[in-house]
């Protein structure tokens, strides 16, 4: 291995110890009216055990078993009648099998200003758009957390300077972006990764200025009727990289190139009665392509079934990429077809089952997410995945044998 390792040992203490303090302290509040500041501590922290099928097809997932501890404290102040405040949310991992999973990142570190029609944020922040449930397509903000968690949910902290405008005729929300994140990726041990391992730290960008380009973007949303909707530019680095392999020591990985890019993007959602119709469109330009793609569906809640409190949801969705089979994104031609089931008790117990098919090289997948509050402080979240994917010119063929059933606990503080 070229590239090297974090050690365990040493990451594990402090996050036992914050472990440790954040379950003994609890969740707290302090106000001092005297100087009108408010303060309150949260935060949770994840014990997740996972189980794969069987071993993974290439080096260094000869394992069927992991266990990975998270925490994430939420330190929030405000002052001046709350017009001020700062949010400080740290994230520590530590992953068994995985070093590049074990990892620290700071998720939030925001002050916000407001008055009657603005609001300025400063700091490290989290941005999120979107309005489909199995893709993000405009959600071009923050960088994605991988090894965190393979789906694309999670996402680093931002660098950023931004201003939002109130007005009659909706809200603009401007940005300066003046630090790139580069996406994480499992390492050589990781499940649900490419074939070639990827060469992190030899990353390479179109731009001179590499990470420090200053990026910029501007969106305006707006509330018509029964309408939601946002149009924005970006320009800048693009934060989904495109690989170059290359040999090192005999070694063959995958090494990122970021690319600059201009990107426009809608996001659109009408909600009549129980129906609820879903549009991600962008058109995205670089130096070497142009191309259009686009998530669209809908989802229709059946309310109170079988006479119970229980509200379940069905959901369509149809990806599109411009390029095809050219694509490097996994949904270029797919179907989505899920369902969600909300009981709508005192356990806030949820069920989401979903499925997708390849349209160009006939991979499927199937997804289930169940989550159920055990009480006031812990909550225990199922998640399984099975991937069928035999075609080796799609992308999703390296999960082909990544089947797993994982089990959260969750402590809340």
């Amino acid at each position: 291995m070229m590239m090297k390792k974090r050690q365990h040992r040493l990451l594990a203490v402090p996050l036992l110890l914050s472990s440790i303090l954040s379950t003994s302290i609890g969740s707290s509040a302090y106000a001092d009216s005297s100087n009108d500041i408010y303060f309150e501590a949260t935060g949770k922290l994840d014990i997740e055990v996972s189980g794969f099928s069987e071993e993974g097809q290439f080096v260094g997932q000869n394992y069927q078993h992991n266990t990975s501890l998270a925490v994430e404290p939420e330190l929030y102040w405000d002052w001046n009648n709350a017009n001020d405040s700062v949010v400080f949310t740290p994230f520590v991992r530590w992953d068994e099998q995985d070093d590049e999973r074990t990892h620290v990142d700071i998720r939030e570190l925001l002050w916000t200003h407001v008055t009657d029609n603005w609001e300025f944020r400063t700091g490290v922040g989290k941005v999120f758009w979107g309005v489909t449930e199995f893709n993000h397509l405009v959600d071009v903000i923050n960088q994605t957390d991988i090894v965190d968690s393979f789906d694309g949910e999670e996402k680093l902290g931002q660098p950023m300077i931004s201003a939002s405008k109130v007005t009659d005729a909706g809200i603009i929300d401007a940005y300066l972006l003046p630090g790139f994140r580069e996406r994480t990726f499992p390492g050589q041990n990781g499940r649900l990764r490419a074939g070639l391992e990827i060469d992190t730290r030899g990353a390479t960008y179109e731009s001179g200025n590499k990470d420090q380009h200053l990026d910029v973007a501007l969106r305006w949303s707006h509330s018509i009727g029964v309408y939601d909707f946002g149009v924005y530019g970006f320009k800048g680095t693009d934060r989904t990289p495109t690989f170059n392999q290359v040999n090192i020591n005999g070694n063959n990985y995958l090494r990122p190139h970021y690319q600059q890019i201009t990107q426009y993007g809608l996001d659109a959602q009408a909600t009549i009665d129980s129906w609820l119709l879903k549009l991600e469109a962008i058109a995205k330009s670089s130096r070497n392509d142009d191309y259009l793609a686009s998530q669209a569906g809908f989802e229709y809640t059946f309310y109170g079934i079988a006479d119970t409190l229980a509200d379940l949801g069905v959901l369509l969705e149809y990806g599109w990429d411009e390029r095809g089979r050219s694509s490097t994104a996994i949904a270029q031609n797919d179907i989505y077809l899920g369902s969600r089931i909300a009981l709508n008790n005192t356990d806030d117990t949820a069920i989401l089952v979903g499925g997708s098919y390849d349209m160009d090289y006939q991979s499927k997948s199937l997804l289930v997410e169940a989550s159920q509050r055990l009480n006031d402080y812990w909550t225990v979240a199922l998640d399984a995945a099975v991937f069928i994917a035999k075609d080796s010119q799609d992308n999703a063929s390296s999960f082909d044998k990544d089947d797993r059933v994982q089990l959260t606990l969750e402590r809340y503080f």
